[in-house]
């Protein structure tokens, strides 16, 4: 029997812009991945969530420009907390081609622009949760 990746989504910070996450929260439901989507939230909200709800798979949502300072302070907080090296941290939204090998730096270990399609994303978790 298969284990269900479960998935933590949310907008990171104060970014309203949520059609894109929605979509993807739907597509991996409908893969057969466990999804629970916080909304917008802080660094601090999404780290308290992800121990709280033991996931597998944290993934923020960034289209208001804050990608690389929140997003830093988001894995500074995993890997304080010690869960860094035990889930898959993903960024995706509106980052430019400059600030993706940043957060790569920062330690997310993928990075979806806003053209990612569905079948990328859902690949790369695959993958990537393979190696936990």
């Amino acid at each position: 029997m298969e284990i269900k990746i479960k998935v933590l989504l949310a907008k990171l910070g104060l970014d309203i812009h949520n059609r894109g996450v929605l979509t993807v929260a739907k597509n991996l439901r409908d893969a057969g991945m466990e999804i629970i989507y916080i909304g917008n939230s802080t660094p601090e909200q999404i780290i308290k969530s992800a121990i709280q709800e033991d996931v597998d798979v944290v993934g923020v949502s960034s289209l208001g420009g804050a990608h690389l300072s929140l997003g830093s302070k988001l894995i500074d907080l995993a890997k304080k907390e010690d869960i860094k090296k035990d889930k898959i941290y993903l960024i995706g939204g509106a980052i430019p081609e400059d600030d993706m090998e940043k957060l790569n730096i920062v330690g997310f270990d993928a990075i979806f622009t806003s053209g990612a399609t569905s079948g990328e994303i859902l690949s790369k978790i695959k993958n990537l949760t393979k190696k936990l």
